[in-house]
């Protein structure tokens, strides 16, 4: 049986931020540095709230 798993998109640089507790103008240096799991789509940024929650609980 296959599950369907469900994943929460976050799209632009500032909601990022949010979510990772960074200012936009830091979040805009760590995303064009490739420092963050996000990706640029059609000019926008994207990244799985899951991902980006994981990245930073191994950081710490």
């Amino acid at each position: 049986m296959t599950e369907k798993v469900e994943m929460e998109l976050v799209w632009g640089g500032e909601e990022i931020a949010k979510i990772i507790g960074r200012s936009p103008r830091i979040t805009f240096h760590l995303l064009e540095k490739g420092e963050l799991p996000a990706k640029k789509v059609g000019g926008r940024w994207v990244a799985e709230r899951g991902k980006l929650i994981a990245f930073f609980m191994e950081a710490a």
